[in-house]
């Protein structure tokens, strides 16, 4: 007999905050990877909804048996004002991550 099991779903999700730690609405959120990390090329561009999140699937770029997914850039754009971070995308798990905009 044989087993399978079905991935559970590998999902990214970006917090934008202003200084006062309030939701920013309608910014840009660019994911990607750079370097040489072995990672396959990631770039993707989400605008944040009302509650100031913005949410990515890596469904995809994570298999079975693979020990983390990647280690992405990200860049928040809001009003000309522009913020970095880093996220560690975790196989199988929601990963959260906040940023901080100055407006």
């Amino acid at each position: 007999m044989s087993s399978c099991r079905t991935k559970d779903d590998t999902i990214a999700i970006i917090k934008v905050r202003d200084a006062n730690n309030n939701p920013v609405a309608n910014a840009d959120v660019r994911v990607y990877s750079s370097g040489t990390s072995g990672v396959n090329s990631i770039d993707d561009l989400v605008q944040t909804n009302s509650s100031g999140e913005a949410f990515f699937n890596y469904n995809n770029e994570y298999q079975l048996g693979q020990v983390g997914v990647a280690i992405l850039d990200i860049e928040v754009t809001k009003d000309a004002e522009t913020s970095h971070g880093i996220i560690k995308i975790e196989q199988e798990a929601t990963t959260l991550e906040a940023v901080y905009v100055n407006l």
